[in-house]
């Protein structure tokens, strides 16, 4: 599957190096430094499931990691990043027979509209853009092994991996038993199902339900369950221990709990991910933005609108990824002015001394991606230049090629 155009990234010459990054790390609850051997950094972030359009609480996750990736290069690093895209799964099919859509042409409609989002946002696109249709030999492929070893069970046609077959279960979320069963039930598990050796057990592989796609394989004709899907896809394209994995916070359990124990279970002393981030759900009206609940802000509707993606950008880099937080008007409204601000400062040409604001930026980044403050530190370089600094020549394009390289703005 093709990723979206990369956009320009602005020559590093007379930008010093930033310094390594740390990141939190869910896992742990500390922060983690990202300094990877051999001098590539690799990087799996969950994508979507192609039923609905790119709302900001997708946005802020995908500009989230893409300011990780940004960093990790003003750091001297090469970048692997790989994404997925889940484009056979429940709620596609659900959506897909809802409206009389084709489920194929629903999932190709989206992701069409998702990668222009992401272009506009001008977020580096992934290496390596993978669906899950295509991935299905992968997925069976990993089964496999994990069948050979004893971890899989057979439950009416479909197959299920027992959990606890990876000792480190549970280390990802830190959360307590009953809880995940609780949030398993919550985010599309089947805790309750007859049959099962474990509440917890997930899908690996779903046999042939009538009128649902399915293929034929070594497994049987059918398709491949959630988690394994990004499981396969990061190992096959990234190895193991690789430096980050990456999504929402909805994401932290099941997701990533069960796509690494499904990994490190198929192979002795396989570690999945080295470190695991996670962004904080955007609000709108009082509640999570997600497409279940119908209130969502969509990247494209503001575009058609006629709003500049870079406002919408520096919208999202004013709050720090990991926190919650809810969208308002206001936030845009005074995203376009700072903007206006920071444009009008670069075009200057001379303008306060660069220095310092190279070093508050990249020494933001490198501390857990703090955004907001690498935006203030632009502001207030805006403002001094505004009120008559102008000691440096040349200070607006460096500022430029910083916000640029380093945030993603495109002043």
């Amino acid at each position: 599957m093709r990723a979206w155009s990369s956009p320009d990234l602005p020559d590093p010459a007379g930008l010093p190096p930033a310094p390594s990054v740390r990141i939190h790390d869910t896992a742990t609850g500390a922060l983690a430094t990202t300094d990877p051997a051999g001098g590539t950094a690799r990087m799996y972030v969950c994508g979507i499931t192609p039923y609905d359009a790119t709302h900001l609480g997708h946005a802020a996750t995908y500009v989230a990691f893409d300011l990780l990736n940004r960093a990790w290069r003003a750091a001297g690093l090469d970048v692997r990043y790989v994404q997925n895209v889940t484009d056979v799964d429940d709620p596609l099919l659900e959506r897909a027979d809802a409206t009389g859509v084709d489920w194929v042409e629903l999932a190709e409609r989206e992701t069409e509209l998702f990668r222009a989002d992401m272009a506009a946002l001008r977020v580096l696109p992934p290496a390596e853009y993978v669906g899950a249709v295509e991935s299905i030999p992968l997925v069976v492929e990993l089964v496999q092994q994990l069948r050979d070893r004893g971890f899989v069970y057979d439950v009416d046609g479909d197959l299920y991996f027992a959990v606890h077959s990876d000792p480190r279960f549970g280390q990802v979320s830190g959360l307590d038993e009953e809880r995940m069963v609780a949030l398993f039930g919550e985010r599309g598990g089947d805790p309750d199902r007859p049959g099962k050796k474990h509440p917890l057990d997930c899908l690996l592989w779903q046999a042939e339900r009538p009128g649902e796609p399915a293929w034929d394989t070594d497994l049987g004709r059918g398709r491949p369950g959630w988690h394994v899907e990004c499981s396969a896809i990061a190992l096959t394209n990234l190895g193991e221990a690789f430096d980050v994995q990456g999504g929402g916070s909805d994401l932290i359990f099941p997701h990533h709990e069960m796509s690494a124990s499904e990994a490190q279970a198929a192979f002795t002393g396989l570690t999945f991910a080295q470190a695991y981030a996670h962004v904080g759900m955007v609000g709108y009206d009082g509640e999570k933005m997600s497409k279940s609940k119908g209130n969502l802000v969509l990247v494209s509707k503001l575009r058609e609108a006629g709003v500049d993606p870079m406002a919408i950008r520096l919208a999202l880099l004013r709050h720090h990824y990991r926190g919650d937080w809810e969208w308002t008007d206001a936030d845009l409204s005074s995203a376009e002015d700072l903007l206006a601000t920071l444009r009008e400062a670069v075009a200057a040409g001379a303008g306060a001394p660069t220095a310092p604001v190279v070093e508050k930026v990249h020494a933001a980044l490198a501390s857990d991606l703090d955004a907001p403050t690498a935006v203030t530190a632009l502001r207030d370089w805006a403002w001094a230049t505004r009120e008559g600094d102008r000691s440096e020549d040349g200070a607006g394009d460096v500022v430029r090629r910083l916000a640029d390289a380093s945030l993603g703005l495109l002043l």
